[in-house]
């Protein structure tokens, strides 16, 4: 049985804990899934479980504990859809923004300044997926080493040497073209 101050908790603790977190998500969702529908998707899929899991969720960091939900539900979703991202390859690379998803100037807005979008653009879809993620996660959505760590499900350790490796190849790329 249920106790009768469940809901009313559940409720309370999703205002506190998950609202606060939406844009977050939101940036996270479009950069994972380089889709609006699909990231407002993905979005939906870990409010709901959130929700549902929210009586053993210990109140600690929940901007982490969502993260990792998020990470959990797009890696369903990617298994499911796996058929279908291997027949678009152009979808998979698609080119990332220079400014975050939700249209405001990152931390790289330096970077984006004075580079033209293009070359920039050019040389972060030159990057291996894992560092152009990383670059956009941190660079361009502003999310900490360990909320990047969270989402990727690797040690914030792993974060730090790709964001160090992309940082330094993005350098050199646009070096080359004379733009840094």
């Amino acid at each position: 049985m249920s106790h009768p101050d469940l809901p009313v908790r559940r409720h309370r603790a999703f205002r506190e804990h998950v609202v606060p977190e939406l844009d977050v998500l939101l940036r996270v969702a479009l950069r994972l899934t380089r889709n609006r529908q699909d990231a407002e998707d993905l979005v939906q899929d870990t409010v709901l479980r959130a929700y549902r899991a929210l009586d053993r969720f210990d109140g600690a960091y929940p901007r982490a504990w969502l993260l990792t939900i998020m990470r959990n539900a797009n890696r369903n979703r990617v298994r499911k859809r796996w058929p279908e991202l291997l027949a678009d390859e152009d979808r998979a690379l698609a080119m990332l923004p220079a400014r975050g998803a939700d249209g405001r100037e990152g931390p790289a807005e330096s970077v984006a300044e004075a580079v033209p979008d293009t070359a920039l653009v050019d040389a972060l879809g030159r990057l291996s997926p894992a560092h152009r993620a990383v670059v956009a996660m941190i660079d361009i959505d502003g999310l900490s080493y360990h909320e990047a760590a969270e989402v990727l499900g690797v040690p914030v350790g792993t974060v730090t040497s790709r964001l160090h490796r992309a940082r330094r190849k993005l350098r050199s790329r646009l070096q080359r073209v004379d733009v840094a």
